[in-house]
C-alpha cells in the first residue's frame, strides 16, 4: 500500500500547480500504524516531485492509543509537525456511547506526552450533543482541552449515521437520540467557553488560538486545489472533483498497472457558486460579494443579495461593505442558510 502511495504521488504530480506544498496531511482512517520506515519513504517520494516550503504545515492524524512514547519519538525526529489527535471526550462514558478504543486518561496522556516531546502544535476533535451528555459535561470537556493548552479545536455535533452501532442503539431505544435544542445550547457553550480562552472562531467547527489556524483546514474553504493520495481520497483542482476507488485491491491493482483509480465531476457554474457560497460561509473570512460577480457573473451576485436579505433583517448575517458573514445566531443554522442561498436548478436551464 504505501509504494502504491509514492507510485500514485508520481502518476499525478502534474495535476497540481508547481508552487511548492503548503500543507501536507495524513488522515482518514489511521495514520498513525504507519511506521517509521513507511513515513520515510512516503515523504522520499513527495520530496521526488515537488518541493516543499520550508515552513509547511504537515499533519498526522492519530489516535490517543497509538501514541506511545516510542510513537511520539519517531514523529518527532520525522517531518510532521502537528499532530491531530481523535479525542472526542475526555468522559469515559461518552467514549463508550462513541465505541472508541481508548479511555479518558489515554487521552490525556497522549497529549501530555506529545507536548514533553516537543510537538505543541496540536489539535483536537470533541464531539457535542451526545446522548446523556448535560451541558455541564460538555463545558467540563471544554475546560479539559484548554486546561491541557491544545492551541486548536476542530468540534462537531454528533450525527448518527445510518447502519452503524450507535443508529441501531437508538432505534432500539437504548440510547436517546438528542433533540436540536439540545445541540443548539451545546454550539452557545462551545462558542461562549472557546472566545473566553481566547481562542478565535474562525470556520464553524474549528477553533484556534492566535498563530495555529489550521493552513490545511483553510485551504479547502478557501477553494484552493490540493491533490489526494489512497483508497478513497479526494482531489479537487478548482473545477474538477475527483474521488479513488475505495475499494483497497482495486486500488492496488491500477496503480501496479500505472493507472490511476478515480471517477470525477466537473462541477457546473451553479454546484461551483454554491459551494463558494458554502465554504465561505462557513468562515471568519465570509462570502466575497463582488468576488461572486467576477467568477460567476452579475445575476449570480444579484441572486446572493436578494436571498440573503431576509436573513440580514433577521439577525442571522451581517453585511459590512464587500463581505456576507454569519453572525453567532446563525453560525448554529449554517447549513439551512446557505441553502437558501443556492441557485437550484440545472445549467442547462439557465443561461449563463
Amino acid at each position: 500500500m504505501v509504494n502504491a502511495f509514492v507510485k500514485e504521488i508520481g502518476l499525478r504530480k502534474g495535476e497540481l500547480p508547481q508552487v511548492p506544498l503548503e500543507t501536507i496531511y495524513f488522515g482518514g482512517g489511521t495514520p498513525s500504524v504507519l511506521s517509521d520506515s513507511d513515513l520515510g519513504k512516503i515523504f522520499e517520494g513527495i520530496n521526488a516531485h515537488f518541493d516543499i516550503r520550508n515552513d509547511a504545515e504537515i499533519t498526522l492524524e492519530a489516535n490517543p492509543d497509538d501514541l506511545t512514547a516510542a510513537k511520539i519519538k519517531e514523529l518527532r525526529n520525522s517531518p510532521v509537525n502537528r499532530l491531530s489527535i481523535g479525542i472526542q471526550s475526555f468522559r469515559d462514558s461518552d467514549l463508550k456511547v462513541m465505541n472508541r478504543a481508548h479511555n479518558a486518561n489515554e487521552a490525556e496522556r497522549s497529549v501530555k506526552a506529545s507536548q514533553d516531546a516537543g510537538i505543541t502544535n496540536i489539535t483536537a476533535d470533541l464531539i457535542y450533543a451526545l446522548p446523556d451528555q448535560s451541558l455541564n459535561d460538555w463545558r467540563e470537556n471544554i475546560h479539559k482541552l484548554i486546561a491541557l493548552d491544545i492551541p486548536h479545536l476542530s468540534s462537531y455535533c454528533l450525527t448518527v449515521e445510518p447502519n452503524t452501532a450507535l443508529a441501531k442503539l437508538v432505534r432500539e431505544g437504548k440510547i436517546k437520540s438528542v433533540p436540536d435544542q439540545t445541540a443548539s445550547d451545546h454550539f452557545k457553550v462551545l462558542t461562549e467557553e472557546t472566545a473566553k480562552a481566547g481562542f478565535e472562531h474562525y470556520e464553524i467547527s474549528n477553533f484556534a488560538k492566535e498563530g495555529f489556524v489550521a493552513v490545511h483546514n483553510s485551504s479547502y474553504w478557501k477553494g484552493e486545489p490540493y491533490l489526494g493520495v489512497g483508497p478513497s481520497a479526494h482531489s479537487f483542482n478548482g473545477t474538477t472533483r475527483r474521488w479513488n476507488v475505495s475499494h483497497n485491491i482495486n486500488y492496488l491493482k491500477a496503480i501496479h498497472e500505472g493507472k490511476s483509480a478515480y471517477q470525477e465531476e466537473v462541477l457546473s457554474t451553479n454546484e461551483r457558486y454554491n459551494e463558494f457560497v458554502m465554504t465561505g460561509l462557513r468562515t471568519k473570512w465570509g462570502v466575497n460579494i463582488d468576488r461572486v460577480g467576477e467568477l460567476f457573473g452579475s445575476d449570480f451576485k444579484k441572486h446572493l443579495l436578494s436571498s440573503a436579505e431576509s436573513h440580514i433583517s433577521g439577525g442571522r448575517m451581517t453585511r459590512n461593505s464587500n463581505t456576507l458573514t454569519l453572525t453567532s445566531d446563525g453560525k448554529f443554522l449554517a447549513d439551512g442558510i446557505a441553502s437558501d442561498l443556492f441557485i437550484v436548478r440545472s445549467d442547462s436551464d439557465s443561461h449563463h
